[in-house]
């Protein structure tokens, strides 16, 4: 074998997972792949590192002497690693940032501005997702950071940094609003996200019980059918009013019930996130207070 470098992290994050299949969908290879990984470093070894239960796999002696050798080698190189990033930083290289699909309509431009204008060399890669694939996204590593709606963060291997709070809006084809902004006083037809996004969710623990006449999983759709009259939506107030003019739509604000939520920036706890990461949450945060800055004008 060339080198022993990727089969020995392969073997490590099974040992971590007890699971050769959840590894490899963290790792973000093909089960075949990860297997064919672990065979060649028993072959080179000349001894079976795991045997097979019925949950998943589970270390041989002589894989706990292996685990046991090379984790805290690799645990000092991964520090070694990240302290060099932190400390003359990167200026080239790619990051991976998930966000849920409404923030794309007026954050996230200004926060993708702002980062490549001081990093013209980086990719920064934008993964639109709901708030559950999100979470699922930087648990797993496949995105450095993400931006979500808090309601959707309830593990403990993530730390959130707050950005701001989203007020929502009714959004319809009628030019007037409800009566005070009271949403509990009138029967609602919906056009809304699928049941699993945060800001569906939001309205059915509201106390609000709205019928929902379609779903959609993009703002665009969203909006075309509340255009065509089959229902009214939900959706953030900063949503752009030229956005809605396209569409003949009107906002209108919501006093009840309290439809508020507050959107975080989440990264795994474990891992001392990359310098360009960090940069890209400075980023964020700066371009948060002028969103917030902007609402009180």
């Amino acid at each position: 074998m060339d080198t022993l470098d990727r089969p020995l992290r392969y073997f490590l994050r099974i040992a971590q997972l007890e699971s050769l299949s959840r590894a490899a969908d963290e790792l973000d290879q093909s089960q075949s792949g990860i297997s064919k990984q672990l065979t060649g470093l028993e072959q080179a070894l000349g001894k079976p590192l795991f045997v097979r239960t019925g949950r998943g796999v589970r270390l041989t002696d002589a894989g706990r002497l292996l685990r046991d050798a090379i984790e805290p080698a690799y645990r000092r190189i991964d520090l070694a690693v990240d302290t060099v990033r932190q400390q003359y930083g990167v200026s080239q290289g790619t990051v991976r940032l998930a966000t849920v699909h409404t923030l794309s309509y007026y954050f996230m431009a200004d926060v993708a501005a702002t980062f490549m204008s001081s990093h013209p060399s980086v990719n920064l890669s934008l993964l639109g997702r709901s708030s559950p694939e999100v979470v699922s996204l930087v648990e797993t590593g496949k995105a450095d950071m993400g931006f979500v709606y808090d309601v959707a963060v309830d593990c403990g291997d993530l730390v959130s940094h707050v950005l701001f709070d989203d007020q929502m809006c009714l959004i319809s084809t009628r030019p007037d609003p409800a009566p005070d902004g009271d949403l509990t006083a009138q029967p609602l037809r919906l056009v809304g996200f699928p049941s699993h996004y945060a800001l569906r969710r939001m309205v059915h623990s509201s106390g609000l019980e709205p019928e929902f006449v379609a779903e959609a999983e993009t703002i665009d759709a969203m909006l075309r059918l509340v255009s065509s009259g089959v229902g009214d939506c939900i959706l953030p107030a900063r949503i752009p009013d030229r956005l809605l003019a396209e569409y003949e739509l009107h906002k209108h604000p919501v006093t009840a019930p309290a439809l508020q939520r507050r959107v975080v920036a989440i990264l795994r706890a474990d891992r001392q996130p990359q310098s360009l990461t960090t940069e890209l949450l400075s980023c964020a945060m700066r371009a948060a207070d002028t969103l917030e800055d902007a609402m009180v004008e």
